[in-house]
């Protein structure tokens, strides 16, 4: 949400902006500390938004685990059928453990830094009475039951988008692994021969 509301007020500044008449007198006015209050604000708009970071973190600490995962469910196709469901579940495991482990880390060091990066371009690019709206968009009954709605949305659309292309994508992908699979046995060394005794 944070991101929305950055992204759709920055173009609307751009255009409100005169053009700076030199870096150097653009200079001091960027360097001019906030004050107290407008710091108060951008501290409030991080505590509302801290939710988001903390679940942004936690996909950017499970990125890795989710990425091994993929790879390994066709790694197990691999396997004799007997073995894959136990391999399959201390693999889900180990990803759970890793997630249980990185996940904190990432979250923890987040929220540390939101004040100096996302509270920073608040301070710079936003006035008093712009996070003053800010904060009363985010906190309003409507901004809150849309953002409850996101995880249903999502959900919607994912579940919709993959039925319908389910079945367009997936020959390419078959088509993919297919292409990757040849490549590999191309490039891998030669068997050597059994010598006969």
């Amino acid at each position: 949400m944070l991101a929305l509301a950055l992204a759709a007020a920055v173009p609307a500044m751009a255009q409100k902006a005169p053009a700076p008449a030199s870096a150097a007198a653009s200079a001091p006015a960027a360097a001019a500390p906030s004050s107290p209050a407008k710091k108060a604000l951008v501290a409030k708009i991080l505590q509302i938004q801290q939710p988001a970071i903390e679940n942004m973190a936690r996909q950017l600490a499970e990125q890795p685990a989710v990425m091994l995962m993929q790879q390994a469910a066709m790694a197990l196709q691999r396997l004799p059928a007997d073995k894959r469901e136990a391999m399959a579940k201390s693999l889900q495991a180990d990803a759970k453990k890793y997630a249980d482990e990185a996940t904190p880390i990432v979250r923890d060091r987040a929220v540390k830094l939101a004040p100096s990066t996302i509270g920073a371009l608040l301070e710079q690019r936003f006035s008093e009475d712009e996070l003053k709206q800010l904060i009363t968009m985010l906190e309003s009954p409507v901004n809150r039951k849309f953002q409850s709605m996101n995880g249903d949305l999502q959900r919607a659309l994912g579940e919709k988008l993959v039925a319908e292309t389910k079945p367009l994508v997936e020959p390419k992908v078959k088509a993919l692994e297919q292409s990757v699979r040849k490549r590999f046995e191309a490039a891998a060394p030669a068997a050597p021969a059994s010598t006969p005794k």
